[in-house]
């Protein structure tokens, strides 16, 4: 009976949300202006560096957060690969107060946990001599001390404390650019977000670390090694990149995961996670007058610390076209990429009007030619910022070739595309449907309190100002069709393209099965 009236409850919650997020959304389709948003948003650089954002939202008794760190899968030191993703599996593991029964006596196994993992690793790092007698020794010191700090841990009391006041959506994610967190939950519960928030960036427990470790790893063979597609991606960008780290694989390569240490995570946490590298906007029904000071004494009180250095790293010029070919029994699969500019670049918005005329939706250049017309595709499609828009990325274009048809048909049809857009102007429609439908899905993301949070925060922390993303309309609007002309006829050549591809290779005779 507890557990049927538990999920009752949930699915009450659920429906709750949904009417709330429907009144929100009906409340402010008429305010999406920049005066309008002006009026409601607050911005405060607190003394230790780090930025808050609140954006009043009086619709319905309930908030949002979006916390951005400005550090990502490309910010993971040399040889810690899947460092920065760590932290999402970190994220609701508890403070110092949450998620333990005694704090003093689990840092303390804590401590004696690190101090064992070095020894064991310290042999099994060795390339000459190692002693597997000692070898084996050492594991299970460290499996034992493992064992002793997890006697502490209450599992799941940081999200269930959330939940239980109502948090909805709790979540993190990690990508090349950036590690994000961000949950729904009711306004009279503001303090109570404050402080788990602000605890959970200060004042990290790396509890659990090692088995988390092992569900990341077991997340890279699922998503990578057991999958013809992630694998042909992760080459892809490999061959792609000599020098950036773009081309790393950005769940870590399996060899860094199994290594990679808390402390070497407490090492990252103190350079990447301090205030002057993070942006958390809150959008909901609050005041700024009151809710500022509450968030300036909780997120006040992390210590400060230096700005990451900008990253160095220039990828170089690619001069000569490089493949990447996957042969085994699958699906064959075409991917090819293109070396483009980082979301900076004054001819960024003219890049998404090319994404969006040759490839959104079913009306897109390449989906009518490739897949309609041509019927040589199940699917095809065009993606800008590859694997991130910080850095320079790609532009790419992926599609499967429907039975009987191969990979050379569907990239032979994507350059012929290409083509058109590099010596043909594309029609006053297809610029105009950009635009309009560019400026729609913008201005339909800030409905919501969540997706308001989440450009709020992205805004701010990429260009400084979040009014760029009421800028970036002026941008939209300007976009030529001798600009797609010109931005294709450079960036869409031989030598500047990586194309990566699985190639369906027959079983051979003595593997089609049977018996002896």
């Amino acid at each position: 009976m507890m557990k049927l009236r538990h999920r009752r409850l949930s699915l009450l919650k659920r429906w709750i949300w949904v009417l709330v997020v429907c009144a929100v959304v009906a409340g402010v389709a008429g305010a999406q202006d920049m005066a309008s948003f002006e009026k409601r948003t607050t911005v405060k650089v607190l003394p230790n560096g780090l930025t808050l954002i609140v954006c009043e939202r009086p619709e319905a008794p309930v908030f949002s957060y979006f916390t951005l760190v400005d550090a990502g899968s490309a910010d993971d030191p040399g040889g810690q690969s899947g460092l920065a993703h760590m932290f999402e599996h970190m994220a609701f593991k508890g403070t110092h107060e949450i998620g333990t029964t005694n704090y003093p006596a689990e840092k303390l196994a804590l401590a004696k946990l690190e101090i064992a993992y070095a020894a064991y690793d310290a042999e099994y790092r060795k390339r000459v001599g190692q002693d597997k007698a000692k070898l084996e020794r050492l594991k299970k010191v460290f499996d034992d001390a493992q064992a002793a700090a997890e006697k502490y841990v209450v599992p799941n009391a940081f999200p269930q404390i959330a939940e239980e006041n109502g948090a909805e959506g709790l979540n993190a994610e990690t990508s090349e650019d950036q590690t994000e967190y961000f949950w729904n939950m009711p306004s009279n519960r503001l303090e109570l977000w404050a402080y788990m928030e602000s605890s959970r960036i200060g004042e990290p427990v790396l509890r659990e670390f090692y088995k988390e470790r092992d569900v990341v790893q077991e997340e890279r063979r699922m998503r990578i090694d057991s999958s013809p597609v992630g694998r042909l991606v992760e080459q892809m960008l490999a061959t792609s990149y000599v020098a950036h780290p773009y081309g790393r694989s950005g769940v870590g390569w399996e060899s860094e995961i199994s290594q990679v240490t808390a402390t070497e995570a407490e090492a990252f946490h103190k350079k990447y996670y301090v205030p002057s590298n993070i942006v958390i906007a809150v959008v909901g029904d609050l005041k700024a007058a009151t809710a500022m000071p509450m968030l300036e004494r909780y997120f006040g009180k992390i210590p400060a610390g230096p700005k990451p250095e900008p990253m160095t790293t220039i990828e170089p010029p690619q001069t000569a076209e490089k493949t990447v070919t996957i042969k085994e029994q699958t699906q064959p699969t075409f991917l090819e990429g293109y070396h483009r500019p980082d979301y900076r670049d004054p001819d960024d918005a003219v890049y998404d009007a090319i994404s969006d005329i040759f490839s959104n939706g079913r009306t897109s250049r390449l989906y009518k030619s490739l897949v309609v017309d041509q019927k040589i595709a199940a699917f095809a499609q065009g993606f800008s910022g590859f694997p991130g828009y910080k850095f320079p990325g790609l532009f790419a274009f992926y599609a499967v070739p429907l039975r009987d048809h191969k990979n050379d048909e569907v990239r032979d049809s994507i350059h012929k595309e290409l083509e058109k857009m590099k010596t043909e102007d594309v029609t006053d429609a297809e610029l105009e449907k950009y635009k309009t439908r560019t400026k729609a899905d913008k201005l339909r993301g800030l409905a919501d309190n969540a997706g308001l949070a989440e450009t709020l925060a992205t805004y701010q922390t990429r260009y400084g100002d979040w009014r760029e993303m009421f800028r970036e309309i002026a941008k939209i609007d300007a976009v030529t069709k001798a600009d797609i002309k010109r931005v294709a006829q450079k960036t869409f050549v031989e030598s500047n393209r990586t194309v990566a591809e699985i190639e369906f290779v027959a079983p051979a005779a003595n593997q089609s099965g049977g018996g002896k």
